[in-house]
């Protein structure tokens, strides 16, 4: 699938500067200023300077709270996934708890564990495709765990909906696309709001969800899903005998 440009300079605008690029220096912004988050229930909250509030908006990281305090600093809210990967991938952040003690990259880990059911195979898909600088966003809207994006969206369309399903059985509440009918029926979701369908199989090779440094034994299997459609199967194959 081709991207979905939003207006006739999208393209070139995209082009000119990377996700990479934009990641890279808003992970060396975070680490010169020794960038602190604050955990707050089921999020975390980062104040950044104006330049890095710049960045942040570019890399698709996070969104903004408006607040009446201070002018020169904007506070973010980040989803346990954004935070975790500045935090344990990218290594450019330090998040503190109640009693703002800075905590280690596992004391997160328990506690977004905790908080969130299934979240060992989520963070996993979100570092999958983040890793390969797509755009990471949530995707409840459309029926999926995140929506997939190749430049900013700003610029494009998102292009796939994505799905991370464990291999392994289990009560993680993530016990779906089990029968022919949840495919049939998420893939006229993802038709109806032009979206591929991707599926992130998680698969725990073993290994217990005890700790984050076990994820790094876990594997990712991409596959793309989409529906048959007879009608265009059989004009081409009639062109073809044609021919």
């Amino acid at each position: 699938m081709a991207p979905r440009w939003k207006g006739k300079t999208a393209e070139a605008k995209a082009l000119a500067e990377p996700m990479s690029v934009i990641v890279s220096k808003l992970q060396t912004s975070l680490i010169e200023s020794n960038a602190q988050g604050l955990l707050s229930g089921s999020a975390v909250l980062l104040e950044a300077l104006p330049e890095q509030t710049e960045l942040l908006y570019r890399a698709c990281i996070g969104r903004p709270v408006i607040t009446a305090e201070k002018k020169n600093k904007q506070w973010h809210q980040l989803s346990f996934e954004e935070a975790l990967y500045l935090c344990s991938v990218l290594k450019c952040i330090k998040v503190a708890g109640e009693n703002e003690c800075a905590k280690s990259d596992e004391e997160m880990w328990h506690y977004m564990v905790a908080k969130r059911v299934g979240f060992p195979v989520l963070f996993k898909a979100y570092s999958h495709l983040r890793r390969k600088n797509w755009v990471v966003r949530a995707g409840s809207q459309y029926g999926a765990d995140y929506v997939a994006y190749r430049y900013h969206p700003a610029f494009v369309h998102s292009e796939y909906a994505v799905l991370a399903l464990p291999d392994e059985d289990g009560d993680d509440g993530n016990a779906r696309l089990k029968v022919w009918s949840d495919y049939h029926c998420t893939l006229r979701l993802c038709g109806s709001v032009a979206k591929t369908l991707l599926v992130l199989h998680i698969s725990r090779n073993g290994e217990d969800v005890v700790s984050l440094s076990s994820l790094e034994h876990y594997s990712v299997e991409e596959r793309i899903v989409t529906r048959w459609n007879p009608e265009v199967s059989r004009e081409n194959q009639t062109m073809i005998m044609k021919k």
